[in-house]
């Protein structure tokens, strides 16, 4: 029997250990900067009840949720004729005794679709759906157990049914799509042991059914900060700081690209379309993707007029202009809106706060900026790499009432995510990852035989337990072969201790970058190591 190709499912990756290394500086580095600003972590599990998911990013989102299947044979009672036939069998009794009491037709079938659902609730479902349609047949036909038998067979076993109109009976977990709305959802679960305003950060691995393509994945780690339980700009503003310190250690150049979602909705009413705000939103949100022609196909094709288009694209064209020129801007365009108006003045003060708090990077009111999830209500957020074409690599906003939905109203939150994985992509590309980080390892000592074994090995612990790692080759293998271990693994230092080293109580060091080899004693090695 030949052997099973090894493979993995598109949109993921392994790792390599080196990749690892990489990976892990990116996650330290960040993790550092959310310390600074006051964070501590939590963590959620891999999975969420669908409930919790469906219905908070969107229909486009919901698309892409990662469903778990349920455990059980679900669908056996639609291949089994003789189960189908007493369930139905029995049904149709309880409908004909309904029926008999004078209860109208469809209260009838309502009382008797209760005992399916004890025994079926998928099938039970399917009947409701079907309900008219079933009750004219039942009352038509001679033999209405072996039609509905056929009936069955014809729509569900040949797939003429929609999946989705079952979901939570074949599904009820899904894979976390984002760090967001678990969150919510942990935030409402254990409110007796949280300090409001709430700050956490949390670095975990979220699913998305997208199609894979570069800097996009199916699996992908997200490492959120968010602040919950205050409406204060000041929120803002320190994620402003966070996203500029983070990208300044990891040396990547940025834009930090903002907007509100306020004045998006702003824009919808002064054009008169306040109840396509979310059709506005989904279509600018794909500006970078499609341009301006393509927003303004896809707005006429969803209903907008040509003068809507036009009016959109009126007070968004703004692009040569400053900040301040943009808020003035806004001012003139939106003050038939109150809503408008006042994201216009969210973004004026939160720009404000950089009059005297530096940043490196560039800070920029961009329009069409709307980052499509529905739970954002006020700031929105997005950091583009500047020397490298990549999708955003950072973003988030401001959601005043996504706990609402798990029972808790009116506290509001903001956060921004930071794209692991594209910021990797970006650092790799334009490779500024720091040459020392790629090995773990800082010491060899090269392995000559037992007794040099013996006598090398409480060296060896003596330098881990200074906190320098080191490690011993497991054999005593050919100089070349141990040689060619340490320049693989990027290790920089090498010690040989042969018969002559032994005598003299010293240690041979070669600098495997320069090439020189020297000898000293175990305190001096320690000494150069500890400085290094």
């Amino acid at each position: 029997m030949a052997g099973q190709k090894p493979s993995i499912p598109k949109g993921t990756r392994d790792f390599s250990p080196v990749e690892m290394v990489k990976r892990n500086f990116i996650f330290d580095t960040i993790k550092a900067v959310f310390k600074q600003y006051g964070y501590l972590p939590i963590e959620t599990p891999a999975m969420e009840n669908l409930s919790s998911l469906l219905g908070k990013y969107g229909d486009e989102g919901d698309k892409l949720l990662f469903k778990i299947l349920n455990s059980g044979d679900f669908l056996s009672n639609f291949t089994d004729k003789e189960k189908l036939k007493k369930i139905f069998s029995d049904f149709l009794n309880k409908y004909n005794t309904n029926k008999n009491k004078n209860i109208d037709k469809s209260l009838a079938f309502d009382k008797s679709i209760k005992y399916i659902s004890g025994k079926n609730k998928l099938l039970s479902l399917y009947l409701e759906s079907k309900k008219d349609t079933l009750i004219k047949k039942i009352d038509s036909k001679q033999d209405p157990v072996n039609y509905f038998i056929r009936y069955l067979s014809s729509n569900i076993i040949n797939n003429k049914v929609e999946s989705s109109d079952f979901t939570y009976d074949i599904s009820e977990k899904g894979l976390r799509y984002d760090l967001t709305v678990p969150f919510a959802r942990y935030v409402v679960q254990h409110l007796n042991d949280i300090t409001f305003p709430f700050k956490r950060y949390q670095i975990q691995p979220v699913w998305r059914a997208d199609r894979p393509q570069k800097g996009r994945y199916r699996e992908f780690y997200q490492c959120d900060v968010d602040v919950i339980g205050s409406n204060s700009l000041l929120n803002e503003a320190e994620l402003i700081q966070i996203i500029d310190k983070v990208f300044q250690k990891l040396n990547i150049n940025t834009v930090i690209k903002l907007n509100n979602r306020k004045i998006l909705l702003g824009i919808a009413e002064v054009i008169g379309a306040k109840d396509k705000f979310i059709d506005l939103t989904v279509a600018l949100d794909k500006f970078d993707k499609i341009g301006k022609d393509g927003v303004k196909n896809e707005l006429r094709e969803i209903g907008f007029s040509n003068h809507q288009v036009e009016k959109v694209f009126e007070i968004i064209n703004v692009f040569d202009k400053d900040n301040q020129q943009k808020i003035d801007f806004l001012k003139s365009m939106l003050n038939e809106s109150d809503i408008g108006l006042k994201g216009t003045e969210e973004i004026e003060t939160v720009l404000n706060y950089f009059d005297f708090l530096p940043l490196n990077t560039i800070l920029e009111l961009d329009l069409t900026l709307a980052r499509g999830l529905n739970y954002y209500t006020g700031a929105i957020i997005e950091v583009k790499a500047l020397d490298v074409e990549m999708g955003s690599i950072c973003g988030g906003g401001r959601y005043d009432d996504l706990t609402g939905v798990f029972g808790l109203k009116d506290v509001s939150g903001v956060g921004v995510s930071f794209g692991a994985d594209r910021i990797y992509d970006v650092m790799e590309q334009l490779q500024i990852f720091p040459e020392e980080i790629v090995s773990s390892t800082k010491v060899m000592f090269v392995n000559f035989g037992k007794k040099e074994e013996k006598y090398c090995l409480p060296l060896l612990q003596k330098l881990r337990d200074k906190g320098i790692s080191a490690e011993m080759f497991p054999e005593s293998a050919k100089m070349k072969k141990q040689m060619a271990y340490a320049n693989n693994k990027n290790i920089p230092y090498v010690i040989l201790v042969g018969e002559n080293e032994m005598n003299k109580n010293l240690l041979s060091v070669k600098n495997m970058i320069s090439g020189e080899q020297t000898e000293m004693s175990f305190d001096m090695l320690l000494q150069t190591l500890q400085n290094i």
